[in-house]
């Protein structure tokens, strides 16, 4: 195999796409693969203390960002829509969330990192019960 020069490597179209059926909602989800910098940005995101950035609704904000329509367009593009895709059936967004992980190449080391904090108990120096 030829060893790529830069201009190569930067014209090569690497992104996938994939459908995922969901019966659930009667049809078929588009996802595609993401960039290095939208993969960056996303696990940025999930950092706590950085302007009000959460792991709140992990699953929903990751399809947001794969799921796409026969052009290449996100269909999820305002933060109202995540909340609302986050209130789907969890067996019909894990169905499409697994699909998003596999095709990201996000490991479960990864995802447990990610989501480390989880449903934790409050740390001993809360208040509230």
């Amino acid at each position: 195999m030829a060893l790529l020069s830069a201009d190569e490597i930067l014209a090569a179209d690497d992104r996938r796409y994939e459908v995922v059926e969901v019966p659930e909602w009667n049809g078929d989800v588009r996802v595609r693969s993401l960039t290095g910098r939208e993969r960056d940005n996303f696990e940025l995101s999930l950092q706590d203390g950085k302007k009000g950035n959460t792991k709140e609704n992990f699953r929903a904000r990751l399809v947001a960002l794969c799921a796409v329509d026969e052009s290449g367009k996100l269909l999820f593009t305002n933060k109202q829509q995540v909340v609302l895709l986050g209130n789907k059936s969890v067996s019909a967004l894990q169905r499409v969330f697994d699909k998003c992980n596999e095709m990201n190449g996000f490991s479960e080391e990864d995802i447990d990192e990610l989501t480390e904090d989880f449903g934790g108990a409050p740390d001993e120096s809360s208040t509230s019960a």
